[in-house]
């Protein structure tokens, strides 16, 4: 499977966008309601247009536990919609498949779409995550709250968060807001057959692997690009970890 990134530049975003208009501009509101609120591609293409026109929110259940969480619209977003439903029945649904028929637009047709529309303009990372990574990533660094996107999205921990979003785990966040319980679970798990100390060896295996490494004269310049990456990210969450007051 593909990884699916974010679309963080505003030129291009506006760009997707505009090329998704051009096919039909049902597919750009469709892409305006799922950056607009964080909601899935599926639960966006049950919606009907009562479901949708006139609401400031959107209560939709997410997860295998059938979470119920609430999606905000904003005042433009609001208005797309309004324009777009205008004159269409209450009782039909907001993205249909085709215009001879009632039946809604299927995902694997809007997946089609935004593959079609990426690679047009040079995106190679599209897919159905597009629009739901897009609003989390861009959340994010408007507001720096992963907590709220994990909460939104029902992810066991900021550390998955920060993973879907593709941005590195800002650790003095991470550990500021734990919880007691959560802290607690953390010296359970650590300390369970000494999974904390087999995990630090684990990983003192392989920088002590590279170190040895350094000096092999048949290692290509790539390798010595890649270890250095590694070690800017090993001091970056370092530092953040020794600057994190208990």
């Amino acid at each position: 499977m593909n990884w699916v990134s974010p679309i963080k530049d505003d030129e291009t975003l506006e760009k997707f966008k505009e090329s998704l208009k051009n096919v039909d501009h049902k597919y750009y509101i469709m892409f305006e309601i799922g950056v607009g609120t964080g909601l899935q591609l599926q639960d966006i293409l049950k919606f009907k247009n009562k479901d949708i026109r006139g609401k400031d929110e959107i209560v939709a259940t997410i997860g295998t536990k059938n979470i119920k969480r609430t999606f905000n619209i904003s005042p433009q977003l609001k208005q797309f919609i309004t324009e777009f439903t205008e004159g269409k029945s209450p009782d039909a649904y907001l993205i249909t498949g085709h215009s001879s028929s009632p039946a809604p637009l299927s995902r694997e047709q809007a997946y089609r779409v935004f593959k079609s529309v990426g690679k047009s303009i040079g995106l190679t990372s599209i897919g159905a995550q597009t629009m739901r990574k897009t609003f989390a990533w861009r959340y994010y660094k408007n507001t720096n709250d992963i907590y709220y996107l994990q909460n939104l999205f029902n992810y066991a921990s900021p550390s998955i968060t920060y993973r879907y979003i593709g941005e590195k785990p800002n650790v003095q966040v991470v550990l500021k807001k734990l919880t007691p319980e959560e802290n607690e679970r953390s010296r359970y798990n650590l300390y369970k057959d000494d999974r904390g100390k087999t995990r630090i060896r684990a990983i003192k295996k392989v920088l002590d692997h590279i170190e040895h490494e350094l000096d092999n004269p048949s290692n290509n310049d790539s390798f010595y690009g890649r270890v250095e990456c590694l070690l800017d990210e090993l001091e970056e969450l370092m530092d953040n970890y020794k600057n994190t007051k208990s």
